[in-house]
């Protein structure tokens, strides 16, 4: 009598970019213990979503500016979860009143949804295509061409040391001291 077999199913797995594989093998090496190699699944709010969109196609942008584009008020958490995913990154500041923070996307960022540089990101033709955008927009609607230029802009002044400071840990000076 002929004994079944296991079938064992075959899982497709992305093949890793260089710069993933190199991080990768960086912690392992670097590693005092062993790493758990589990990744962490969140589900981003759809605030969150429509925040890292604005972000990635007209950086750099300031919170007022994103919650002008959404129509809605931004909540600190949705700019706290992208940052934490390292999705998002401070840029530097506005050459406006109040000075305010501008963001931009990382190379965390690229990597994740699987792009090379932002130019990759899908332009107006694509996202009706695909059924994001319906046929109702409203007349002069486009998509800007978002820029992987990390040099700041005309409008904005670098970040000083301390422009981040949440005060969750001593400051530089102070640690030397104690």
């Amino acid at each position: 009598m002929p004994r079944n077999e296991p079938q064992i199913a075959e899982e497709s797995v992305a093949t890793p970019r260089p710069e993933e594989l190199r991080l990768l093998e960086a912690m392992l090496f670097a590693a005092a213990e062993p790493l758990d190699e589990a990744v962490e699944t969140r589900k981003l709010s759809r605030a969150a979503i429509e925040t890292l969109a604005i972000v990635a196609y007209h950086q750099p942008v300031t919170r007022a500016e994103i919650e002008e584009i959404r129509g809605v008020s931004t909540s600190k958490g949705s700019l706290d979860v992208l940052l934490q995913t390292g999705w998002i990154r401070p840029r530097g500041r506005r050459k406006a009143p109040g000075r305010p923070v501008t963001y931009g996307t990382t190379d965390m960022f690229l990597s994740h949804f699987g792009l090379d540089r932002l130019d990759d990101l899908p332009g107006l033709e694509e996202l009706k295509g695909s059924g994001l955008l319906d046929g109702r927009l409203p007349p002069g609607f486009s998509v800007p061409m978002p820029s992987d230029d990390p040099a700041l802009r005309e409008d904005e002044e670098p970040l000083e040391p301390g422009d981040l400071d949440l005060g969750l840990a001593p400051r530089p000076e102070q640690a030397a001291e104690d």
